[in-house]
């Protein structure tokens, strides 16, 4: 992706400097492991993203453009651990470990369904 003014850590509140924030890195390494295994997933299955270990180590101004890469490291049961990196055109800006968890998606969205029942209570 390449970094824009809606990126940037003021935008979105996270800092007043204008580089890359760093939630919008963490966005792009969950879609880069989400992309390595979606495809891999029986129907009705679907991976979530359920946590996050990150180092942010260089900054990135805007226009310079971003990839993440993300490698499935290891399968526990339900649970996927990535090795995840990103860099822009110059520098390793982040890396660490995502974890995600496999899903039954119907069940899943209908207990999310059923959690959203009691707002309306």
């Amino acid at each position: 992706m390449m970094v824009g003014t809606s990126d940037t850590a003021p935008r979105i509140g996270s800092g007043r400097i204008a580089v890359l924030a760093t939630p919008k890195m963490i966005n792009l390494i969950e879609e880069a492991a989400l992309a390595a295994v979606e495809h891999l997933l029986p129907d009705g299955k679907q991976s979530l993203g359920t946590h996050v270990d990150i180092s942010h180590l260089a900054a990135t101004p805007v226009g310079m453009t971003v990839k993440a890469e993300a490698e499935l490291i290891e399968v526990n049961g339900r649970k996927l651990l990535f090795a995840v990196r990103a860099h822009d055109e110059m520098d390793l800006i982040g890396e660490g470990r995502h974890e995600r968890v496999i899903v039954t998606a119907a069940s899943f969205q209908a207990r999310i369904d059923e959690k959203g029942k009691s707002l309306r209570t």
